[in-house]
């Protein structure tokens, strides 16, 4: 192999290193995000369940299921709540949770007039924005670590458009934890609110000024809370899906640097033979 060849191959060597380097580190930063995201979400879940069952308990002991949150009712237009990430390399992330929400548009409606998307996170903006669906709310450049007041906002829009009678239900598609190498593409219908079955032994509660009212207030920041859950949710997702497929490369990439330093070592033994071989004729030829 002529001298330029091996060059090639060293500078391809050097180049694949250097990527190798940069996704080890990003599969590290993605482990650490990970730990304080898992700790989040599984800390989130007893708060979101001890609220549920309160609500299921006022709402079971007072006739709760007259209130609009927790009556189906003909379903014209459909809500949606996608949560995707706003940064690629994690993989399968985002495109199978797209891909899931495209598939349920197209079984369930016909016409863009017959739903509406709320999205949070660039990613899943601009795979629907460039599509040309309906959006009606979205947020992008959530923090890793986000809190309550960074969403809010848009969770009572979403609410709120249930509420005053814009959409007839509302579903949440998001990627739910797992394991940190596991993450289950997921869509649960938000509202209307599952039918209300108080559980046995649950407590019974004094409400000031009314059980009803206690109610009314409490529904709405259920549904906000179990966004805000998802979110957590997600976010542990994503970091599982990162690290994952920034490991997954950093395997590929060493695996390449072997295979280019075979070749290269071959290379350089073949040229040194070569010239061995061209200085003894060259010395023969003297003779």
């Amino acid at each position: 192999m002529a001298g330029g060849g091996i060059r090639e191959i060293k500078q391809r060597i050097k180049s694949v290193q250097s990527t190798s380097q940069i996704t080890k580190a990003m599969k590290m930063m993605a482990a650490a995000k990970l730990r304080r995201s898992q700790e989040r979400a599984e800390a989130s879940r007893p708060y979101a369940e001890k609220m549920r069952d309160v609500v299921m308990s006022i709402a079971a002991g007072t006739g709760g299921s007259k209130h609009p949150m927790l009556q189906a009712r003909p379903v014209k237009k459909t809500g949606y709540v996608i949560i995707t990430s706003d940064r690629g390399f994690a993989g399968g992330y985002n495109g199978n949770l797209l891909r899931m929400l495209t598939k349920s548009i197209k079984e369930r409606h016909t016409s863009k007039d017959q739903y509406t998307i709320i999205v949070l996170g660039g990613k899943g903006y601009n795979f629907l924005s460039k599509r040309e669906h309906p959006i009606a709310e979205s947020e992008v450049g959530l923090s890793d670590t986000p809190n309550y007041g960074d969403i809010k906002d848009i969770a009572r829009k979403a609410v709120n458009l249930f509420a005053e009678g814009e959409i007839d239900e509302l579903y949440l598609v998001y990627n739910k934890f797992i394991s940190a190498i596991s993450q289950e593409p997921t869509e649960v219908r938000l509202l209307p609110l599952a039918s209300v079955e108080k559980a046995e032994n649950a407590p019974t509660y004094d409400f000031e000024p009314s059980a009803e009212e206690v109610l009314a207030d409490l529904l709405p920041k259920y549904a906000e809370t179990l966004i805000f859950s998802a979110l957590l949710d997600a976010k542990a997702s994503e970091q599982g899906a990162r690290m994952t497929a920034m490991g997954s490369a950093t395997d590929n990439a060493n695996e390449m640097i072997e295979k280019y330093t075979l070749i290269y070592n071959r290379a350089r033994q073949a040229a040194i033979t070569q010239e061995i071989s061209e200085i003894v004729s060259g010395a023969s030829a003297l003779e």
